[in-house]
């Protein structure tokens, strides 16, 4: 029972700090504190500001049609919506699911699928995973590979009754495991028809550019004033320049709404000048949008206009304000004006709080005025700073959620460097890798053929802690194939054994083990060749951990052993310490288990000094298998029961199953069958969160669940 001050009282008569615990006489399983599935679910609001829309009402009744039609019938609902960029296809499903809120209280998902983005589009296994939070899945419980994540995605969402917005698609292969279970309702924009998705039972919807007298009321309202109604002939002309595209008449009505004295008449005669001055330059052969778009670039004030052309360099269509900043190589404070000169020219859309986007047809054009307007020199120094923003960023929230991360020094180029803040706390920092993740990506990718490849491999180095904790292995492989290409490019030894070691872990997460132990042993090649002992004897865990995935335990525990005399010697005693703590681990596969005490005992004390708190935990959990396989149970309790206290806090599924696995073979032990099942079938459910279904062990635990009778009229022991 808890105590008045929150701490419980095991059977042993210790005391137990944190949440609560249920151990030997209390039935009913072991939850303790909020884990996977104690989390109280969320509801997302993500769908992003709507600019308001005219003459679609025959588009809105196809929507609501089908989604009626498709409830009925009991299918999932489910419909496309494509056209021309800056039609207005986002406006229009924005316009039909912000109605649907009372229906579905569910919530809102929001994907940018990015197929007009200059990182690509974006990856669905990375897209699962950010929905899967949003809906309050723990991070460490959101499973590594595609189709479990959208397994898990499904069943969530079943009957969720919720709406699902994925924007500028570029496939149906893309937007297929997105697709929530039943219940809900889904739109797709994309500028591509995607029949891919009729297979799925997609309504598919067009839109045609505007009629002339929609563009009018458009225009109408985006001036507020009555210049429409007095020179409606002008403003029809105007209207007709721009082609029916709501971006361009919204572009053009943004300019005259900033010229309160200045005509329609006047404003048709500019759009007929720039139309005939466009050259061989267009914007996908829209020559309208182009047109409209110079003319609301020279309007700038010239501090705007240069951030205009400037962000036409970004690696990515939305950035934060300290990106801004950095183009500018001013302080955030200074750079709040030209933003807002931006905004209220309609070159810029809101994107979240301090965050900004441009509509892919608006960037193209900056980044065709920035060739156009900046010299090569000035178009080179800017790219570096963006890349020099990214870095410094990220090694700043690599420092907030992993400072026991030996980070290699960074350089940076001649300009002052911007520095976001990525929050306070190891969630924040964790989120704001994650959001800015597209446009790293795209740093590393241009780092090399723009002249600055030390970049590549640093910015991957950076992003350690977010690969290692959110296990975006694509991406993970990818950022170290980049910066181990540039290491070698610069014969930098350093970087490479890092690129080798660090991208050699992400491989092993995938599951390529004898690809990572190449990686491992290569890397341990080049420590040697430069006399690099400290180096040599790290990649010796490395190698263990690659032999113990494949089975070969012998060559395993001779590593691991080495490394355990050679990293103390070397001066890093908390390496030894998890080299002697796999050593246990062999030796508890094996059977061994007084070797797995000592071993697992001498690995905590010193994991414990190095403030280690996690894998202080990892060897509770081996001490305490142990115990049990030497028949101590009491001892086997306690060091069980105290890690998964630990691990729940920390939100670490995977270890916590394991702990709770060992805690049901312990019930079964005593002859309690029921507490025991209990025990299995929570640990079945956390290594399916964690993504593991398909491990040996997540096997295991599904076979006793079968071999164990069901209890009957509750759990009695």
């Amino acid at each position: 029972m808890p105590s008045q001050d929150g701490r419980f009282t095991n059977e042993l008569g210790g005391t137990v700090h944190g949440p609560a615990v249920q151990a030997q006489t209390v039935y009913g399983g072991i939850r303790i504190g909020a884990g996977p599935n104690d989390a109280a679910p969320q509801t997302p609001w993500q769908l992003p500001p709507s600019a308001r829309i005219t003459d679609r009402t025959a588009e809105l009744g196809v929507l609501e049609g089908n989604r009626s039609r498709a409830v009925r019938e009991g299918r999932p609902v489910l419909a496309a919506v494509s056209g021309l960029g800056g039609v207005g296809k986002t406006a229009v499903a924005l316009a039909w699911l912000r109605t649907l809120r009372s229906a579905y209280p569910g919530g809102q998902l929001y994907a940018d699928l990015g197929a007009q983005s200059p990182a690509g589009p974006a990856d669905p296994v990375e897209v699962v995973g950010r929905f899967l939070r949003a809906l309050g899945v723990p991070t460490p419980s959101v499973p590594a590979t595609l189709a479990e994540r959208s397994a898990l995605y499904r069943s969530l969402t079943h009957d969720g009754r919720l709406v699902v917005l994925l924007d500028d698609a570029m496939s149906a292969a893309q937007v297929r495991p997105l697709l929530p279970g039943m219940g809900n309702v889904t739109v797709v924009t994309s500028r591509w028809r995607l029949p891919g998705l009729t297979v799925d039972g997609c309504r598919p919807v067009h839109l045609e550019p505007l009629r002339p007298e929609a563009a009018v009321e458009l225009l109408a309202d985006t001036l507020a004033d009555g210049r429409v109604a007095a020179h409606p002939d002008d403003a029809r002309e105007l209207v007709e320049l721009c082609a029916g595209l709501p971006l361009a008449v919204r572009v053009v009505g943004a300019r005259l709404a900033a010229r309160p004295g200045r005509d329609i008449t006047a404003m048709v005669r500019a759009l007929e000048e720039e139309h005939r001055r466009l050259g061989e330059l267009a914007i996908e052969g829209d020559h309208s949008v182009r047109a409209s778009l110079d003319l609301s670039y020279r309007a700038l004030p010239e501090r705007a206009a240069r951030l205009y052309r400037l962000l036409g360099m970004h690696p990515g269509t939305e950035f934060g304000t300290a990106a801004a900043a950095a183009a500018l190589a001013c302080g955030t404070a200074e750079c709040v004006e030209p933003l807002e000169a931006l905004h209220d020219a309609s070159l810029l859309m809101d994107a979240g709080e301090e965050r900004h986007r441009m509509h892919d047809l608006v960037r193209l054009h900056a980044t065709a005025r920035a060739e156009e307007d900046e010299d090569a020199s000035e178009r080179a120094a800017v790219l570096r700073r963006f890349a020099d923003h990214y870095l410094a960023s990220a090694t700043r929230a690599e420092e907030i959620v992993d400072p026991q991360h030996r980070s290699l020094p960074r350089d940076y180029g001649p300009d002052p460097v911007v520095v976001a803040d990525p929050g306070g706390g190891t969630e924040d920092a964790l989120d704001w890798l994650e959001r800015e993740l597209p446009n790293m990506m795209t740093v590393i990718k241009l780092a090399r053929p723009a002249g600055f490849p030390s970049v590549a491999w640093q910015l991957a180095d950076a992003l350690w802690p977010l690969f290692l904790r959110r296990k975006f292995y694509r991406d993970w492989q990818a950022a170290h194939d980049e910066g181990l290409a540039a290491a070698r490019d610069l014969r930098d030894t350093v970087a490479e054994c890092r690129m080798l070691t660090s991208g050699g872990m992400g491989v092993l997460g995938a599951g390529e083990h004898e690809r990572a132990l190449s990686m491992f042993e290569h890397a341990e090649r080049l420590f040697l060749d430069r006399g690099d002992g400290l180096g040599s004897a790290r990649t010796l865990n490395y190698q263990g951990l690659a032999h113990q995935r494949l089975g070969r335990l012998d060559r395993a525990t001779a590593l691991f052993a080495r490394a355990a005399e050679e990293l103390p010697r070397h001066g890093d005693r908390r390496a030894g310490g998890l080299a002697r703590l796999n050593l246990a681990d062999v030796a508890l596969v094996r059977g061994l288990y007084d070797d797995a005490v000592t071993g697992g005992e001498t690995a905590q004390a010193v994991l414990r000094e190095a403030g280690d708190t996690y894998n202080v935990a990892r060897a509770a959990i081996v001490l305490g298998r142990a115990h049990l396989g030497g028949g101590r149970l009491e001892q086997a309790e306690e060091h069980l029961v105290g890690a998964v206290v630990t691990l729940r806090g920390m939100a670490a599924g995977y270890e916590t199953a394991r702990a709770v696995e060992s805690l049901a073979r312990l019930a079964e032990r005593r002859g309690r069958p029921g507490l025991a099942l209990e025990r299995y079938q929570e640990a079945r459910e956390l290594y399916d969160a964690a993504g593991r279904s398909h491990t040996p062990e997540a096997v295991a635990v599904r076979a006793r669940i079968g071999q164990l009778p069901p209890p009957s009229g509750g759990v009695t022991g």
